[in-house]
């Protein structure tokens, strides 16, 4: 709103968010260890001076709500030497953000990963989350979960965890500083949850009552919050604590493959491809196991073409608790003196509820006849009609919890005009435990008329020509259970100190002690049911021969019976006409309890215990200076930071524990400077070396396998960490009163890159003993696929590096320049380019059938190793957001799209080269409308386009991996504050 005044103001905030505190917006952060302080702008010029004047004459501004939390931050960004964007108060209450991930995203150059609906893990610029750190009240710390498909084990941190409605502020350093905490190729995120001095005096509460709809599981749940803060009259104490608690049932519906493979089949149109004896005529066909393969062009065709392993529709369940606690408390005996202690509570439950319905062509194309093959021009056997298929549905359960506290405390000591100090200390935790991982199996092993077709890549139709809904048909098979503790440790000891020698010239430095400990412990009580076992049985580790689980009558486990299913309808899932949507899973209490299977043993998973623990030692000297040279103001900031990582790893192998120590050090220098050639114009340019350690899977002297995978990997402790020398370049012109337009040029030469080794080898030749693999590896019960040459290994080396280059373009315009209801208008939008190139050794597709006729020659379609290069992992060249908001202190509205490019997120495997993510689009939408001054009320929307979520798998040909949605969620509700 535009008001005639007699001077440039900005109205204080009135708090109106739960957690978004924005009577703290004088005070975004706490001040930090290794956070460089704002940097105060040069000292303007006479002329600099008479325009604000002369500006403040025509017209004065007056700030409120959503507007209000974008200028301060946009004051943020403005006053420091380095490259900064931040979040703060009313903006982050005031979205409809399900957790930080999503709120970070309006960031220029931010790009988020969803998982379950939500999103969970950022990239900076084009580099992974893996390279980001993030710090919560100064403080570096890691959180994990093991929501989602997969758990998160590495460096990346999940945002998941964290309800938005706990946070004052967000702010992201995009270039280094010596004073800033190492450890960053990406970004330096601070997660700050407030500062109740900064508040205004007395009692201030709030509290918000939100309820949740997601349309396509038609569920319902809360979304509560609320804040206590108060400061007493002299200014010397004060006390703050939130709470938010949220509980959602959503769900996710589509399809998925688990990747495309080449493999032989049994016969292909009546062609029989395998026989008793070598010759081009000769011998006996058999059928399903055994023989020697003859090539014919039927048999090589099929062979050769790319098939679905595993294709199947499915609908999974995410019911979802997440519990937060924050609390500060302040004392400040003196005007120089100030001690803060914080904590932060989180806990993050998740129980995610697998349904599938699928064909095993996995490991079982050996007894498949194919019969109508079609195949496209990207080598893919697109569609078919397969015979003797081996038919399975699939109940899988996942319980998790991410329980995570932190406790800091902070000593500000201003000890002269010029020298003050501060330092701080402390600890946080975060165990990611999964206490069930439970997979129950129905199989029906020698099915007829399966038929698949993937002519539509994202729709496919999937039809079974068999009953899948009689439970008679199936048998209870395969009991599967890999309960884990992931655990991740920081205790911090940090010193920062500055000296202003003279005006305009600071000296910084400081130092550093800082433990981190990752544990990872895994177990599995996985169980193959064969040879008509009684559900008396002590069921354990149990060897099948090939004779008792295929063919006709085969008894592979116990026979399904209606008490022990359920039936599965499939939600709205894009199916076409045709597809299967209708079959009967395992119910898990009756099928756990009929077997006692959690009675059963664990077995502890050898491949997946791991380890490492890093102490950092370091200390940083930096110069900040500002004033005027040459005509030109300016601000600078230089220095170099010092850090030694000591390292050691441990992970198992042949059962025993190996324990491997090392040591490394790194020196980083970084500078930044500022140039204001205008009031309006900053002129930014930054150079550093940065590092980030190596990946906390790649660092176990262990090994693992796979024989669903086929895929065998060891760590290699030795391995160099990222480092890279980075280049910024910036233009921002603050053109009008809280309006900016920005252009920033950024290159990254990254000199050292760990790379994955990969070969096509026999297990035997790699030493690892059979206990890496689980008692239900397909390798387990068929060991003779120990020696076959059919399994990639992998293992990881220091490579040349990559290079990374990009430019983010941003404005920021509130209409206040147009007449009337017009003038309450604003917009908000970026984009960024990024382009990179990195070499991968990965293995391509075979290329060739097996020619040799003997009955003892192995014969396999081993792919073809090769150097392939494509950008860095998890970066899309293309991505950009675009806010439309209006505000007119009572009634405002927003709506965000944001665009994401197409993106490789890691190496695949099964001949496949890279695999990752289409490009998508989402829209959020938010309505809130003030009543009185306590109270206001809110409709907000997320995924409002119920954008699908399309995984590929090998970047040239983009065949399916998965494509699921997860529907629109409606927040509606009300808040309260006084």
């Amino acid at each position: 709103m535009l008001e005639k005044q007699s001077s440039v103001r900005v109205r204080a905030a009135r708090f109106t968010g739960v957690s978004a505190v924005a009577i703290w917006l004088a005070a975004l952060a706490p001040t930090a260890f290794a956070q460089s302080t704002p940097a105060e702008a040069p000292p303007p010029t006479d002329d600099m001076v008479q325009s604000v004047e002369s500006e403040a004459a025509v017209e004065d501004i007056v700030v409120t709500g959503y507007r209000q939390s974008l200028q301060a931050a946009l004051n943020l960004k403005r006053n420091e030497v380095s490259s900064v964007d931040a979040i703060v108060a009313e903006d982050i209450a005031k979205f409809p953000d399900q957790n930080l991930a999503e709120s970070l995203q309006r960031i220029p150059g931010i790009s988020i990963q969803r998982d379950g609906g939500e999103g969970r893990a950022i990239t900076v610029r084009g580099l992974g989350a893996q390279f980001t750190r993030v710090r919560v009240n100064g403080l570096e710390t890691i959180t994990t979960t093991s929501d989602g498909a997969s758990a998160n084990r590495e460096r990346s941190f999940d945002f998941n965890v964290f309800a938005s409605e706990l946070f004052s502020s967000l702010v992201v350093h995009k270039t280094a500083e010596a004073s800033l905490d190492e450890g960053s190729l990406g970004a330096v995120v601070d997660l700050n949850t407030g500062n109740p001095l900064a508040g205004k005096d007395g009692l201030t509460a709030v509290a918000s009552v939100n309820g949740s709809y997601n349309d396509l599981s038609d569920t319902l749940g809360p979304r509560i919050a609320g804040l206590v803060s108060w400061k007493n009259p002299a200014g010397t104490f004060g006390v703050s604590a939130s709470v938010a608690y949220s509980k959602t049932d959503t769900i996710e519906t589509g399809n998925n493959t688990v990747r495309w493979a080449q493999s032989y089949f049994d016969s292909v149109d009546g062609t029989p491809c395998f026989y008793s004896v070598p010759g081009a005529t000769g011998g006996t066909p058999v059928s399903n196991s055994g023989g020697s393969y003859r090539p014919s062009a039927a048999c090589d065709a099929a062979s050769l073409a790319f098939h679905p392993r595993i294709p199947r529709y499915g609908v999974v369940g995410h019911d979802r608790e997440r519990l937060g606690i924050t609390g500060s408390v302040q004392f400040a005996p003196t005007d120089r003196t100030k001690i803060s202690i914080d904590g932060l509570y989180s806990n993050f439950k998740e129980v995610r509820d697998e349904k599938w319905a699928e064909v095993l062509l996995r490991s079982n194309e050996r007894a498949v006849d194919v019969v109508n093959p079609v195949y496209d021009d990207n080598g893919n056997m697109v569609s078919a009609t397969l015979n003797d298929v081996y038919v399975r549905t699939e109940h899988f359960s996942k319980h998790s919890e991410t329980e995570f506290y932190q406790v800091g405390a902070t000593l500000d000591q201003e000890v002269t005009d010029r020298f003050k100090f501060t330092l701080r200390g402390g600890l946080s935790k975060s165990t990611a435990d999964v206490p069930i991982e439970t997979t129950m199996m129905f199989d029906d092993r020698d099915a007829q008329g399966y038929q698949y077709d993937y002519t539509d890549m994202d729709h496919p139709v999937l039809s079974f020509g068999t009953s899948v809904t009689n439970p008679a048909n199936f048998q209870l098979s395969e009991l599967r259970d890999a309960p884990s503790t992931n655990t991740n440790k920081f205790k911090t000891v940090q010193f920062a100190g500055e000296w202003e020698a003279v005006d305009g010239f600071t000296v910084k430095f400081g130092g550093v002690w800082r433990r981190y400990n990752f544990d990872l412990v895994a177990f599995n009580r996985n169980t193959q049911v064969c040879g008509g076992a009684g559900p008396d049985r002590v069921l354990g580790t149990i060897t099948c021969t090939a004779a008792s689980v295929f063919g006709a009558n085969a008894v592979y486990g116990f026979p399904v019976t209606p008490s022990l299913a359920e039936l599965v309808n499939l939600p709205s899932a894009g199916a076409p006409a045709g597809t299967t949507t209708e079959w009967v899973v395992a119910n898990l209490p009756a099928t756990t309890a009929f077997t006692n299977f959690y009675n059963i043993p664990l077995v502890q998973d050898v491949g997946s215990t791991r380890g490492v623990q890093e102490t950092t030692k370091g200390g940083y000297l930096q110069i900040d200076a500002k004033g005027t040279l040459f005509g030109l103001d300016y601000a600078f900031n230089g220095g170099v930071r010092y850090v030694r990582t000591e390292q050691s790893s441990y992970g198992l192998t042949n059962g025993v524990q190996v324990v491997v120590d090392r040591a490394y050090d790194d020196w980083l220098p970084a500078m930044n400077i500022a140039l204001y050639p205008s009031r309006d114009l900053i002129i930014r340019g930054a150079i550093a070396k940065v590092m980030t350690r190596p990946a906390l899977g790649q660092l176990t002297p262990g090994g693992s396998a796979s024989g669903f995978a086929q895929t065998i990997s060891f760590g290699n402790p030795e391995l160099d960490p990222y480092r890279a020398t980075s280049y910024d370049v910036a233009v921002e012109w603050y053109f009008r009163p809280e309006s900016v337009f920005s252009v920033a040029l950024f290159k990254k030469d990254i000199e050292s890159f760990p790379i994955s080794e990969t070969r096509t080898g026999t297990f035997l030749e790699t030493g690892l003993p059979p206990s890496v693999l689980s008692p239900a590896d397909p390798a387990s019960v068929n060991p003779a696929l120990l020696s076959q040459p059919i399994w990639q290994i992998s293992s990881f080396a220091n490579g040349t590096g990559a290079s990374l280059k990009g430019v983010e373009v941003a404005v920021q315009l509130p209409f206040n320049f147009l007449p009337g209801a017009f003038s309450h208008f604003g917009v908000q939008a970026n984009a960024t380019y990024v382009d990179s190139d990195a070499t991968y050794q990965l293995t391509g597709p075979a290329t060739q059938a097996c020619t040799r006729r003997t009955p003892t020659a192995a014969c396999s379609l081993a792919g073809v190793p090769g150097n392939y290069s494509s950008s860095l992992y998890n970066l899309s060249k293309y991505a950009y957001n675009a806010t439309l908001y209006y505000d007119d202190g009572r009634f405002s509205a927003r709506g965000s799209l944001t665009y994401r490019g197409p993106f490789n997120d890691q190496g695949s495997g099964n001949n496949n080269v890279f695999e990752g993510y289409l490009s998508y689009t989402n829209l959020d939408a938010s309505i809130r409308y003030k009543l009185t001054d306590w109270v206001e009320l809110s409709v907000q929307g997320t995924n409002l386009l119920d954008t699908y979520r399309t995984r590929y798998v090998d970047e040239a040909t983009k065949r399916a991996y998965e494509n699921n949605h997860f529907g629109r969620t409606i927040l509606f509700g009300a808040r309260l504050s006084m």
